[in-house]
């Protein structure tokens, strides 16, 4: 006599064609065994970007786009102005100074590389703090240093036409600029990190 599982106290046997209490199914071959780990669904824009309504990212508000345009637009011109003032004040002149020209370098090495941090991981550092990323609208990846190039170059689209294209988000509903609707980009809201 088999007295089978001590842990059965009314000794059924299981159903046909499945595993006895306790062991994980067999997988097909090939396939490694999951052991009581459901396997999470693939979110199209990875898990830094919550929440996910649909499939999609919730898409960043007009408020949140123009203050991380304004931090943006502070951290690459305010130290130059900020050096071409102090040179004002110590030499008298009017005319630009070898002070205001490191301001000058300064912008333009920030500006390039906002620009690189934008298109590499769609966060400049004012979007970084604002909790926003710009993505491909198509993918949800980065747009990459060249897509973001072009996207700055289609902002002045933006400020045609008494600077509507800047206000668009306001009432659009994927909240883009004239710009981000010609290079496919969206700004998500994006964690914070």
């Amino acid at each position: 006599m088999s007295f089978g599982d001590p842990n059965d106290p009314y000794n059924q046997q299981p159903p046909q064609g499945q595993p006895p209490y306790g062991y994980p199914q067999q997988a097909p071959q090939g396939v490694p065994p999951q052991y009581g780990y459901p396997q999470q669904p693939a979110q199209p824009y990875g898990a830094a970007y919550p929440p996910v309504i649909g499939g999609f990212p919730e898409l960043a508000h007009w408020g949140l786009r123009v203050g991380a345009y304004m931090l943006d637009g502070l951290i690459i011109a305010g130290p130059m102005y900020a050096l071409g003032f102090t040179e004002l004040a110590l030499n008298g002149s009017d005319e630009p100074g070898p002070i205001f020209a490191v301001g000058v370098v300064y912008a333009l090495c920030m500006a390039f590389f906002q620009l690189y941090r934008e298109g590499r991981t769609g966060q400049s550092t004012g979007k970084k703090v604002m909790g926003i990323s710009l993505l491909r609208e198509r993918d949800g990846s980065p747009l990459g240093f060249g897509m973001a190039f072009v996207r700055k170059i289609a902002h002045i689209v933006d400020s045609l036409a008494c600077y509507l294209g800047w206000l668009w988000p306001l009432w659009d509903e994927k909240k883009q600029t004239f710009a981000d609707k010609i290079c496919g980009t969206v700004v998500v809201r994006a964690n914070r990190g």
